[in-house]
């Protein structure tokens, strides 16, 4: 006990966080600052190709025509937004898919990011299509119906419309989305698993398996979740954590990812995202009108209601949610943060997380600055992840046996 307490006084949680930082420094740093600093400006980018790609939409009358093509097809007005979706999601893949070749193909091998050879990334944005094919179709119908149906309460109707697809995909994603892109399967019986187990149950999480999935074949990045909801959670972790992280780094990890479910953070965040649906489609609701009084007759779009509508729609939904980036950041940063104090309880493991901290520093930046954290960062930064492991750390010691 005596010599516990003496570790304790000597423990000095901030010479420990300066030394985890130490050990990512020169061409390292600077390329996980430069990756990440180039980020913040593919958020601005992204939304002006969304605003170009739906400008030459409307102004070539594309829109107009899918809508047409949609209504000599069928009589049913319910139906059109359905078969207007088909030829929009198509060209937009094909108009923004030189910028998603950049971004998501050329910008991670250039990082070394990415293990995936074109053809095989091709093939994954392809099983994308397919799925946007299938599920945006519906989405359509749901919101313009609500549109047709209640011209004044529509931006209402479509809120909880959206958020009632986004509850749907969290249940059906784990099963039915995520096993198209990647192989899952049950973690080998070991000590790794049962202590992944014993912490899930001490929380009274309802899983009695744990699931390890192939993301090597796409990526280096590490990563872990509890997804889904009622029968469809499952505990995954991906190759990556387990090949390139000691147990104590696995443990910290998903003792980090279980505070997820266990603080009810999925519930929490679709209120959140629901009231920010509902700010975004009350905007909608109050600009797209007057944009179509002014520029719709050479759009050959005049209502709202007209899926032909949707590229403005698009492009105006792209420019606020540019703007909204501080607040969706420190939505989900505050859960992760929660879930990081979690984890530190759950795992004590607390060089454990400050190690995986670092690891998950590759690619993102690890020391922003206030204002740049507050703006950009959807996770604490690195620095701050470390900085409160070492914290926990110096409290406990005194608790050691």
């Amino acid at each position: 006990m005596i010599l516990t307490t003496l570790a304790a006084a000597a423990f000095d949680p901030e010479a420990a966080t300066q030394a985890y930082l130490a050990t990512l420094n020169g061409a390292a740093r600077a390329k996980s600052d430069a990756y990440f600093e180039g980020g913040y400006w593919l958020l601005l980018w992204g939304a002006v190709v969304t605003v170009l790609v739906s400008w030459i939409e409307l102004r070539f009358g594309w829109s107009a025509k899918w809508s047409g093509w949609a209504g000599r097809v069928t009589q049913r007005r319910w139906l059109r937004p359905a078969l207007y979706a088909l030829p929009f999601v198509v060209v937009t893949a094909l108009l923004t898919l030189p910028w998603s070749i950049y971004t998501d193909f050329f910008r991670e091998h250039q990082y070394g990011l990415s293990n995936q050879s074109f053809g095989e990334w091709g093939g994954d944005q392809l099983k994308g299509l397919l799925i946007q094919l299938i599920i945006f179709p519906l989405l359509l119908m749901a919101i313009f119906a609500v549109i047709r149906r209640s011209p004044r309460r529509w931006w209402l109707w479509a809120t909880l419309v959206v958020s009632a697809f986004i509850m749907v995909g969290a249940v059906i994603a784990p099963v039915f989305i995520s096993p198209l892109f990647n192989t899952y399967k049950p973690m080998a019986a070991g000590p790794l698993r049962d202590q992944i187990l014993g912490m899930a149950h001490a929380n009274h999480i309802p899983a009695e398996n744990v699931y390890i999935f192939d993301a090597s074949k796409q990526t280096k990045r590490i990563s872990a979740n509890v997804s889904g909801l009622g029968p469809t959670i499952r505990i995954s972790l991906n190759d990556n954590l387990l090949n390139r992280t000691s147990p104590a780094e696995v443990k910290a990890v998903m003792g980090h990812e279980m505070g997820h479910y266990v603080l009810g953070h999925v519930w929490r965040n679709l209120i959140a995202f629901t009231a920010v649906f509902l700010l975004l489609f009350v905007l909608l609701w109050w600009s797209a009108p007057r944009l179509l009084a002014r520029y719709g007759q050479r759009w050959g779009v005049t209502k709202v209601e007209d899926p032909a509508s949707l590229p403005l729609l698009m492009a105006i939904t792209s420019v606020l949610f540019l703007l909204l980036t501080p607040v969706l950041n420190t939505i989900v940063r505050t859960d992760e943060a929660e879930a990081d104090a979690f984890g530190l309880d759950a795992a004590q493991e607390p060089d454990g997380f400050a190690a995986v901290s670092m690891k998950l520093s590759e690619y993102r930046k690890i020391s922003p600055g206030p204002v740049e954290e507050f703006i950009f960062f959807d996770h604490p930064s690195g620095e701050n992840r470390v900085r409160r492991a070492m914290q926990w750390k110096a409290k406990h010691l005194n608790e050691a046996p």
